[in-house]
């Protein structure tokens, strides 16, 4: 947390990134840190290059929980990870813009890798390097990385050594499901030591088709769903966003082991 100490004002003690006056960017509060975040949308590009309402909950989760973690949706679940004493180590699928790792990696002074297609990688470095001060100010580091969902190869480069995987508004093409449950299985299943304690993937999630319901039924063969919490409606929705918690099944990993075949339908 920044130091509020010496009579400052909260005004004046907010921490602004020195790149904040040359960037054409939306500016995002985290208040329990006096911070803010900068962020880069390149709406013409295409859905990665923009922010979606299921990352600003997660941005005000996080930032509610390093304010006080007894009262926050998180809480068990960050805090239980908070007891392995070490920097926490976080994945983030389909980052986009970066603001979710972003305020990950500032408000729980984690190491963060931020993850996307080849494509939305340079947006997400900018991000990122605009962020640095806000960033190093509160113990905060972030790596960029290309993963594809489904590619083993992928996972394989980046590693399995996360405590925590974090994802805002990646259940939308129905095409995408089934690759996006497999690196789930390659990264929640496929872990290395039996006894060793389970990694949690936190989701959240806007609804917005039916046919969303086939990626939650697949997932729950394997997974332990729960809901954290719910967003009221916004904006003229009629649902607001979800946050779920995954985590795994004995029998999903039992099924994993036995077939050695992460193809495994969910």
């Amino acid at each position: 947390m920044a130091d509020q100490e010496g009579g400052d004002s909260e005004d004046d003690a907010i921490l602004i990134p020195e790149t904040a006056t040359l960037l054409p960017s939306t500016q995002h509060c985290l208040h329990s840190i006096y911070s803010v975040v900068f962020i880069r949308e390149l709406r013409s590009q295409g859905l990665s290059f923009q922010l979606w309402p299921a990352a600003t909950t997660l941005l005000t989760l996080l930032d509610g929980y390093h304010g006080d973690p007894s009262t926050s949706p998180l809480g068990p679940t960050l805090s239980a990870l908070d007891m392995r004493k070490r920097p926490l180590k976080i994945l983030e699928l389909g980052s986009g813009t970066g603001l979710v790792g972003i305020a990950a990696a500032a408000t729980l002074g984690a190491t963060v890798t931020v993850t996307d297609l080849p494509h939305v990688i340079p947006n997400l470095l900018f991000n990122v390097e605009a962020n640095v001060s806000v960033l190093e100010a509160n113990g905060g580091i972030v790596h960029v990385a290309a993963l594809g969902w489904g590619e083993a190869a992928d996972v394989e480069v980046i590693g399995r050594e996360f405590d925590l995987i974090l994802a805002s508004d990646v259940v939308y093409h129905d095409h995408l499901y089934e690759p996006l449950l497999k690196t789930l299985r390659l990264l929640i299943l496929g872990e290395a030591e039996e006894n060793e304690e389970g990694r949690v993937f936190v989701m959240a999630h806007l609804r917005r088709w039916k046919k969303e319901s086939a990626f939650f039924k697949k997932a729950r063969k394997v997974f332990e769903v729960e809901v954290l919490h719910v967003d009221p409606p916004c904006h003229g929705s009629r649902v607001g966003v979800t946050v779920f918690r995954f985590t795994a099944k004995k029998s999903g990993r039992k099924m994993l082991n036995s077939t050695g075949n992460t193809n495994v339908t969910a």
